[in-house]
């Protein structure tokens, strides 16, 4: 197993010139193994588990990223949890430090599966991962969520691809 390296996106498949069209193939039952992966860490507030700030939060992360040229060459991962109703975090996957931004390093052993389908099911979904790590032999430490496209792109490809990432 690789260390450190995400399943390949095509970031040329990009009908919509916002979020590339994802394709499940290659993310659906993988394990990644990070060692000290370098990632910004941003939090976004909602109300009821619903995302109040999450666009303007996505929007200054990436416009940093960016700027920093600390974009992943062949993709992007950005792997969400709830925190609480009010709030959640995210985990943007980078090559280099991003000034001005809260830098974190993860390591460890990641299961994934892909799902389709509306945003409202992603407790459902994490409430899987959690019992797929368990058939698996381990116990699912935290559970993530990598949703692939906004819901505008997800409307324009008609799927809404979501990649279950459970820490093992």
């Amino acid at each position: 197993m690789d260390t450190n390296v995400l399943p390949r996106l095509d970031m040329s498949d990009n009908e919509t010139g916002c979020c590339p069209k994802f394709n499940p193939a290659g993310w659906d039952g993988r394990h990644l193994q990070f060692e000290d992966k370098l990632f910004v860490r941003a939090v976004t507030r909602g109300l009821l588990h619903v995302p109040i700030n999450m666009g303007s939060v996505f929007t200054r992360v990436q416009r940093a990223i960016e700027d920093a040229g600390a974009e992943e060459a062949d993709g992007y991962l950005v792997m969400s949890r709830d925190v609480s109703s009010t709030e959640a975090e995210h985990f943007f996957a980078v090559t280099r430090e991003v000034p001005g931004e809260e830098m974190v390093r993860l390591s460890g052993t990641f299961m994934t599966r892909v799902f389709e389908g509306h945003y409202r099911h992603a407790k459902d979904w994490a409430h899987d991962m959690e019992v797929a790590a368990e058939a698996a032999g381990h116990r699912a430490k935290r559970v993530f969520m990598f949703y692939t496209t906004c819901p505008k792109c997800a409307r324009a490809y008609g799927k809404n691809y979501v990649v279950g990432i459970a820490e093992i």
